[in-house]
């Protein structure tokens, strides 16, 4: 099997305005909901997303969840992801647009090829692939494949993924015969795709480093987040010298309405005022933390009006333009 080459070129307009060595940027994951509500209304999704790119923000998360059960920690129903994100490609004009993430290893990766190519057309340019693998064994078995393929099907997928989506794009076949035409997949983009590794994937960090522009994690403790971050550090160190590659972070927030608010944990995040948020936030900057997707399904008040906080509070201390 060819070695998938680093993730060159790309398109670096959209990859610097989200991840930039040295600074932090922030994002949000849609749905925006108070804790407790479970349905959305995507026409007001679609409205908060072009507030916040009104605002400033530099990036729109949109999930891949397949199926829903009582199971899931996650009741929330979510669209399709390239049914939500070609809407949002046509209703914003400058925030990028990212898959967080494309469960690789259950789609065709010409699908999600198809669907990247489709996205960055409709945004020009405005869109990162985040990929994923999934771990739920059910949902594995609903779709016909086994977890402990996971890791294969990921490798295999990403590879095919890539090329596709690559400058120039080639599509790799399944299979292939005699008669076997040479495809290609319209329309064709000026630029590759930068492809984001979201979790591991089974993956080594060492892989992710030389194949991804970057690794979006979930939050964990400081001390924690601090000691993976030297860990990819060290891992872009040793499989991308002297090419800069992305660390980011997923992150529940409850924005409390008291500026002065300190900071408490929450799960996967933390409830705090706003000032707290800008320390933290510094910190996770000052650890190497490049891009925070923030999560506001924890939230008590409106998203409206926790956006336009943080658009007035807290962003002018992280973006410069």
């Amino acid at each position: 099997m060819p070695q998938t080459q680093a993730p060159s070129p790309h398109n670096a307009a959209v990859q610097d305005r989200v991840f930039q060595e040295g600074r932090l940027s922030l994002g949000l994951t849609l749905p925006m909901l108070q804790s407790g509500q479970v349905v959305a209304d995507f026409r007001e999704q679609v409205a908060l997303a072009k507030l916040a790119d009104a605002l400033g923000f530099r990036a729109l998360w949109v999930r891949d969840v397949p199926l829903n059960s009582a199971d899931y920690p996650d009741p929330v129903g979510h669209l399709d992801p390239w049914v939500f994100l070609g809407a949002l490609a046509s209703q914003t004009e400058r925030i990028a647009l990212v898959s967080g993430a494309i469960v690789l290893t259950l789609r065709h990766p010409l699908h999600v090829a198809k669907g990247a190519i489709s996205v960055s057309a409709l945004s020009q340019g405005r869109f990162v692939l985040g990929l994923g693998s999934g771990d739920r064994p059910a949902e594995y078995a609903a779709f016909g494949q086994a977890t402990a393929a996971r890791r294969d099907l990921y490798l295999r997928h990403w590879e095919t993924v890539a090329a596709a989506v690559g400058a120039p794009s080639r599509v790799i076949p399944d299979q292939v015969h005699d008669d076997t035409p040479e495809f290609f997949l319209l329309p064709r983009l000026p630029a590759a795709i930068p492809l984001l590794a979201v979790g591991s994937g089974g993956q080594s960090v060492d892989w992710i480093a030389r194949h991804a522009i970057g690794w979006m994690t979930y939050h964990r403790e400081p001390a924690v987040q601090r000691e993976r971050y030297r860990m990819w550090r060290t891992a872009v160190e040793r499989a991308a010298p002297g090419q800069f590659r992305a660390f980011g972070v997923a992150m529940q927030l409850d924005l409390s309405a008291d500026a002065g608010e300190p900071p408490t944990a929450i799960s996967l995040g933390y409830r705090t005022g706003r000032n707290g948020l800008r320390e933290l936030l510094r910190d996770m900057r000052g650890s190497g933390t490049h891009h925070v997707s923030l999560n506001l399904q924890a939230s008590e008040r409106a998203p409206r009006e926790v956006i336009e906080e943080l658009a007035a509070e807290v962003l002018p201390a992280f973006h410069a333009d």
